[in-house]
């Protein structure tokens, strides 16, 4: 049945270079003598690590586990020994590093307790919290955690499906292989990504220059038996497999930045998330491997089935790199990521290592000023002025920039590509987003210190506002009760009659009399020490003043009390 197919706007006809990869068979990488796996290897939260050095682990073993509303789980990808779980260099230009867990292979390659699911009985929350811990995102380049997108619009099912197969950009072609040699496989997966969504029709765009690919689909989706899939050859063009792009040429809908493509009821993935989902549910085989293209500057380009975390230049090596290579490239020439080293690992992002030489890829040739011929926005597949987010960007009139839809720009650079004063494009808009995003990120830590500060105000004036009202209620009742106290005594003293002094008893008198003469005795004949050896002088001085003691004693008046009756 002929489809109607639709245009995006602008796009580029890139040489291909495609062929050469697809002449053999995705082949096996022997093992390396150690695995690197990162534990950040998607959209979302980092894993937390579940194993220490010197742990055993199986292949397939959880390592990382999923953190957050966002996160996917991390597996080993052989059996071995764990070496160590510390920051390691990631394959990114910034050249950082991540905590990663290394491992030693065994050489056993022995599969753990693997446990599988039934999509069809089990709840759906259920089975999306199995392909989280299996680890399953998306691998058409954005890693989005795939258990997250297996949600049902807002009307609880999906009008269509879109299963990306087109694989736009030049020398990659491992989707292509999985597709020829797993078509069977893969769409098994589709089926239950269906039921998950409850969508009413399937679309596996693919572009027309994969005869080979299309043919072996369609058989597979016609041994099935299954109704409601169909796969479609797309007319080739780059960026066709972008998946606003794609969504445009298949169903003729257009989704706005900012909005969700399940907004209007349609949901895209790649072929290869397709497969690792199958692998997940019907083998309990969390994502450890994943087909990846070794092209460029080397003497047999290939795809190769390779376990997350092999070093690249293990797997480059099959392949027979030139003496001339001078960069390794993951991903693509239009889209792809210069990599800092040769030996940074596997991710579960990497589709493509692009081996590059000065001849392959030559230095580009010097900027020159722009003069606004346009063909940028006409190239631009999101329908942009790339002249105009030019301008504001080098001048760092960010705000401007934005008001032209930078981050509609999806960076495949088709801009760059087209633009006769060899303007890196590009690189531009993304200086201006890291820009913006770097002085949000700086706003947001500026008001939530400022929330800080002003809670802080507010609650040391509560609390000397607190403390203040205590006080005044302590002292009221302190007013209040002395008040009273004062008023009950007058009262008192007023109604009752006088007391009579009490008498003294005689013999009590004596006896205080006699105790008291006996100390003045027992004073007067206690000696001072150490006065012996005192000089005469002061020996003198000394009794001198004892007298005058004496006559003080005599000439004070007697306390004691009058006798009684007198």
């Amino acid at each position: 049945m002929l489809r109607k197919l639709f245009k995006f706007h602008g796009g580029v006809k890139p040489q291909t270079n495609k062929t050469e990869s697809t002449t053999a068979p995705i082949g096996q990488v022997p093992l390396p003598d150690r695995l690197v796996i990162p534990l950040h290897q998607a959209v979302g939260g980092h894993p937390r690590p579940l194993v220490a050095p010197g742990d055993k682990v199986f292949k397939g073993q959880r390592i990382g586990g999923a953190d957050g509303n966002l996160s996917s789980a991390v597996h080993a990808s052989t059996s071995g020994i764990v070496r160590d779980v510390a920051p390691a260099l990631m394959p990114h230009t910034s050249g950082l590093e991540a905590l990663s867990v290394i491992i030693e292979p065994d050489g056993d390659d022995a599969w753990g307790q693997l446990d599988t699911i039934n999509f069809r009985s089990a709840a759906p929350d259920e089975v999306r919290d199995y392909l989280r811990d299996a680890g399953v995102v998306g691998l058409g380049g954005a890693v989005f955690p795939s258990y997250a997108k297996l949600k049902p619009g807002k009307e609880g099912r999906l009008k269509t499906l879109v299963i990306n197969g087109a694989e736009c950009e030049p020398f990659i072609t491992c989707d292509d292989l999985l597709m020829r040699e797993r078509a069977p496989e893969m769409l098994k997966g589709i089926i239950a990504m269906r039921h998950m969504l409850q969508a009413e029709e399937v679309l596996i765009g693919i572009e027309d220059n994969k005869p080979e690919a299309v043919a072996a689909v369609q058989a597979a989706i016609a041994a099935s038996g299954e109704t409601g899939i169909e796969a479609v050859a797309i007319p080739t063009r780059y960026p066709a497999g972008g998946a606003k792009q794609l969504i445009r040429v298949l169903t003729g809908i257009e989704v706005p930045h900012g909005r969700r493509s399940t907004d209007f009821g349609v949901q895209c993935f790649n072929v290869g998330t397709a497969f690792s989902i199958h692998e997940a549910l019907e083998f309990g085989r969390p994502l450890i491997s994943r087909v990846v293209t070794v092209a460029g500057n080397v003497n047999a380009p290939r795809n190769y089935d390779v376990l997350i975390g092999t070093p690249m230049d293990h797997v480059v090596r099959l392949a027979g790199p030139r003496a001339d290579t001078d960069r390794y490239i993951m991903g693509g020439p239009m889209m792809g990521v210069r990599l800092p080293r040769f030996d940074v690992p596997v991710v579960k992002a990497t589709n493509c290592i692009l081996v590059g030489s000065p001849a392959l890829f030559p230095a580009p040739a010097p900027e020159m000023p722009c003069i606004r011929c346009g063909e940028c926005a006409k190239a631009c597949p999101a329908d942009l002025a790339p002249f105009e987010m030019y301008w504001f960007s080098r001048a760092k009139n960010f705000g401007k920039a934005q008001e032209y839809h930078l981050f509609d720009c999806i960076e495949c650079g088709c801009c760059s590509f087209v633009c006769p004063s060899h303007i890196p494009l590009v690189d531009y808009f993304r200086f201006s987003k890291s820009e913006i995003w770097a002085r949000e990120r700086e706003k947001e830590a500026a008001d939530a210190a400022r929330d800080r500060f002003e809670f802080k105000n507010y609650r040391q004036e509560r609390e000397k506002q607190e403390k203040a009202e205590k006080l005044a209620a302590k002292a009221a009742a302190t007013r209040e009760k002395v008040a009273a106290e004062g008023a009950a005594p007058a009262t008192d003293a007023a109604a009752a009659p006088a007391k009579p002094k009490p008498s003294v008893d005689p013999a009590k008198l004596a006896l205080i009399e006699a105790a008291m003469e006996k100390a003045r005795q027992q004073k007067a004949q206690a000696a001072p020490k150490n006065t012996e050896v005192a000089a005469p002088e002061i020996q003198a001085e000394m009794a001198a003043i004892d007298a005058r003691r004496e006559a003080a004693g005599a000439d004070k008046p007697t306390n004691a009390p009058p006798a009684a009756g007198a």
